[in-house]
């Protein structure tokens, strides 16, 4: 496996590796690798004849009162799972390099990005769909392999490759889970172990919603007593519970057919995802 850390090396890799005819997907991440993340790669090597893996801690995408300084960074651990799975670039560029001096280009999201994560996190996705945008640039994949876990993001990824004009395809994976349900993420790391114990409460509440919903029962009163559920099973608050049009994101007070569940809820100073499909 090749460590690379600037664009020009990348690019002479990545010529030489699609010599007669070879493709190339894209894996996207911000390292502190766990199996969910390997789940991805997993697939990518499915689909094509290279994997690249960018590490990158966005800057960008944080706010001013979030975890970027404390963001689990393991660059040696994260390199040795790679090189085991046969990944054959680990793309792991500096903040110097994503953004050099003068650097004041941006993506801005619409309408995708202004609810639900967008709304606690403003500026959020545009920080994603900006770094997004230079990964698939620098790399210039056939396919990227993003993770379901982030509903609204994938969303919004599918969003501006369409209508950027990527020649990418971007490719949804499904949630990686714990044998007890918790999606697996990164900031599973900040949870303490009775908190880890209880934040499969989440996953378990939408399970139920996601059920009565199919079956027909009233929404607004299944996703009241879903919060209910979550709060009273040790997280703090809920960001937010709703079902969505899988697709636009939009809000449905009544099901009619294939729909997500998105949550976020906070336990202590960690805010997990989850989301689920209905029907």
């Amino acid at each position: 496996m090749q460590i690379i850390r600037d664009i020009a090396a990348l690019r002479h890799a990545i010529s030489a590796m699609r010599q007669g005819g070879k493709t190339i997907a894209l894996v996207p991440t911000m390292g502190a690798l766990h199996e969910g993340h390997m789940s991805l790669v997993k697939k990518a090597k499915t689909l094509a004849d290279h994997v690249v893996v960018s590490i990158f801690v966005n800057p960008t995408q944080f706010g001013p009162n979030e975890d970027f300084d404390a963001y689990p960074r393991d660059e040696q651990k994260d390199g040795a799972m790679l090189a085991e799975a046969a990944v054959s670039i680990l793309w792991a560029p500096d903040v110097s390099v994503m953004y050099p001096p003068g650097h004041v280009t941006h993506v801005e999201v619409a309408e995708l990005g202004a609810d639900f994560c967008g709304a606690a996190r403003p500026g959020h996705f545009d920080g994603v769909a900006t770094v997004v945008s230079k990964l698939l640039n620098q790399v210039r994949p056939d396919i990227a392999i993003f993770g379901e876990k982030d509903w609204q993001q994938l969303a919004i990824i599918r969003q501006f490759v369409r209508d950027l004009d990527f020649p990418v395809d971007i490719i949804g994976a499904p949630i990686a889970r714990a044998a007890d349900g918790l999606a697996l993420s990164s900031r599973n790391a900040y949870l303490t172990p009775q908190q880890r114990s209880d934040a499969v409460h989440l996953s378990e509440a939408l399970n139920r919603a996601a059920q009565a919903i199919a079956a027909g029962e009233n929404v607004a009163s299944v996703l009241a007593k879903a919060e209910q559920a979550i709060i009273a099973g040790g997280f703090d608050s809920v960001d937010y519970l709703a079902l969505t049009n899988k697709d636009t994101l939009a809000r449905l007070d009544q099901y009619s057919g294939p729909a997500r569940l998105l949550a976020a809820a906070r336990m202590g100073k960690t805010r997990l995802l989850d989301n689920l499909a209905v029907g």
